[in-house]
């Protein structure tokens, strides 16, 4: 990550965010607790961003500038509000394909389903709030310039995210290996949504549980899974198909 995608210091991030600054996310050391970092806290959750507690050890190896126990990265992105999204395809007469990414943390992962989802016509890519690849400039690089040219939605809740884009008439289809059906099988024309679930352990069980279909690409060598980069592409170029 470059240095360039960081403020340093608790009063710096806090005029970023004020600024309207696009703030990925922030580390705050482990146990501080003065009015300043509370005053940031405060501000933090009025603009959703994300915090994590961190050790000093952590925050030294990032950087040896005097970043009083606060480090923030900024996004390469503006993120845009998933409503809109939907409004702005149904009002141009067109089928949502939106699609959720679950815990993708591998940057390079993450730039290359960027990449292949442009190409595909992708409307919007949402990610979590936390647990995921940062959205920096090394993400905007992997995927080609693509991030510039994609709108991502960042959702604190996956879960309700799902029950929302269903509200709105969008069926979810999660991309795994527990399926029964094949992508081949599945339906996958009309208002879509597709969830790839992260490189260790695939999508989590609560959101298999909330997806309208569960498919799964065929394996037909030895290896039991395909690189998470490469199984969206293959979901992705199914529903451009079944599209015609």
């Amino acid at each position: 990550m470059e240095k360039k995608d960081m403020i340093y210091g608790t009063r710096a991030v806090i005029e970023a965010i004020r600024a309207g600054r696009e703030v990925e996310k922030i580390l705050i050391q482990t146990g501080l607790a003065n009015d300043l970092i509370k005053e940031l806290q405060t501000l933090a959750r009025q603009h959703n961003v994300p915090m994590v507690s961190t050790h000093a050890d952590k925050l030294k190896r990032l950087s040896t500038k005097n970043h009083q126990g606060v480090i923030s990265y900024l996004s390469a992105v503006t993120y845009v509000p998933l409503d809109n999204i939907i409004h702005k395809t149904y009002t141009e007469g067109r089928d949502p394909f939106i699609l959720l990414l679950d815990r993708i943390t591998d940057v390079r992962n993450f730039g290359a389903i960027v990449r292949t989802a442009e190409c595909a016509g992708i409307d919007a890519i949402v990610i979590p709030e936390k647990g995921s690849a940062p959205v920096t400039s090394d993400a905007v690089k992997t995927s080609a310039g693509a991030l510039n040219h994609m709108s991502v939605c960042r959702e604190k809740d996956l879960k309700r995210t799902i029950k929302f884009l269903r509200e709105n008439g969008i069926k979810i289809v999660a991309c795994t290996e527990k399926a029964s059906n094949t992508l081949y099988q599945v339906n996958l024309t009309g208002p879509i949504a597709i969830i790839m679930g992260s490189e260790e352990d695939g999508i989590t069980d609560v959101l298999l549980r909330e997806a309208d279909e569960l498919a799964a690409i065929p394996l037909k060598g030895e290896i039991g899974s395909l690189n998470v980069s490469v199984a969206a592409g293959v979901a992705l170029y199914e529903v451009v198909r079944q599209r015609g």
